[in-house]
């Protein structure tokens, strides 16, 4: 084990030593359950999630085992009914917030599960809760529903920390801005919640692994000859040739837009129905797999590698796209366990 492996380790020891167990979370609107994965890192302990998507929920059990218990539907749950836990994880339903989507709202019922997940925060007297949803939130109805959400949940009995975190800051190089919020209940006396610093970005190199032709793009594929006239369009004639760009190894190239952009070091934001990414290794390009798309959003090898031949690849990196990043969601758990750990250091003996 390497120091910094050591320090991370003693970091959590410290943090859960102050508890007979470790804290309890369930994961709501669970996905294939990125936000799990973060908590569990850290040594929270998953007792039950609740997902709809039935390609999402064979992915989830695929990763975690097939005994865990799905409560389905949260909008229909009986929350007496659930066992009892201390955290709340949640990447509520982004569409109706996105830019991408139609930007509903709160009049799009979907908007409305955020009301389902105060229902149950109030019912089952949850201490705390981690909560994300897309950037778009933050500017929707010109503020007003990031607003009402914060009104709602202050109501609820919460003091509530938010803050727009970039992914790429958080130990993946994916460029992925998302809003999270984390919740602690009123009667407990925490100070203010302080998000955790951005930390170096890893190489993307790391990331981009998968060495399975299939995954190659060239002129045997297709769509190769649409990828041509695309670079040939009034937004990149002149610009790019082939040869030019199968020079630079591990550049990205995003074609979703009419017009070509290339990263250097990052992939842009993985999303459900995200096309067109392709990166240069070898003098080839590459086709981004579902394998590395599970990197990406800070799943390990080892849960990655589950997939292959099991689960089908487009619908793995729609999934990965809807997902958590697990290695965010990682870093403001650490932060949170340190806050619980001063906060019973300094006053003990609340509940």
């Amino acid at each position: 084990m390497d120091v910094k492996e050591k320090i991370k380790k003693n970091t959590i020891s410290n943090s859960l030593k102050i508890y007979q167990k470790p804290l309890n979370f369930m994961d709501f609107c669970a996905g294939i359950g990125g936000g799990r994965l973060g908590l569990q890192n850290i040594g929270m302990k998953c007792i039950g999630f609740s997902e709809i998507d039935k390609k999402a929920e064979k992915t989830y059990k695929l990763f975690f085992g097939e005994d865990e218990i799905n409560y389905g539907d949260l909008m229909k749950i009986d929350a007496n009914k659930l066992p009892e836990f201390d955290v709340m994880i949640a990447g509520f339903p982004c569409q109706s917030f996105s830019i991408v989507g139609q930007r509903k709202g709160m009049v799009d019922t979907r908007g409305q599960i955020i009301y389902g997940l105060i229902k149950i925060l109030k019912e089952k007297h949850i201490k705390y809760f981690i909560l994300e949803n897309v950037k778009g939130l933050v500017n929707h109805d010109k503020g007003n529903s990031l607003k009402i959400i914060l009104q709602e949940l202050n109501n609820a009995g919460y003091n509530v920390s938010y803050k727009l975190l970039n992914s790429i800051d958080y130990n993946t190089p994916q460029h992925r801005e998302r809003i999270y919020f984390v919740g602690i209940r009123k009667d407990i006396p925490i100070d203010n919640f302080e998000f955790p610093e951005p930390t170096p970005t890893p190489d993307i190199r790391k990331y981009l692994v998968d060495n399975d032709d299939q995954y190659i793009f060239n002129e045997s594929q297709r769509n190769f000859n649409t990828f041509e006239k695309y670079l040939l369009n009034k937004y990149n004639i002149g610009q790019y040739k082939i040869n030019q760009l199968l020079k630079n190894d591990f550049e990205v190239i995003d074609t979703r837009q009419s017009d070509l952009r290339i990263y250097k070091g990052r992939i842009p934001t993985l999303r459900t129905g995200r096309h067109g990414v392709l990166y240069v290794k070898d003098g080839n390009f590459r086709k981004l797999s579902g394998y590395e798309a599970l990197l990406l959003q800070g799943f390990p090898k080892q849960y990655a590698k589950k997939t292959k031949g099991i689960i089908q690849d487009s619908h793995i990196l729609a999934q990965a796209g809807n997902a958590m990043t697990a290695s965010v969601v990682e870093e403001i758990g650490k932060k949170l366990l340190n806050h619980i750990e001063v906060s019973y250091e300094n006053k003990r003996g609340f509940n």
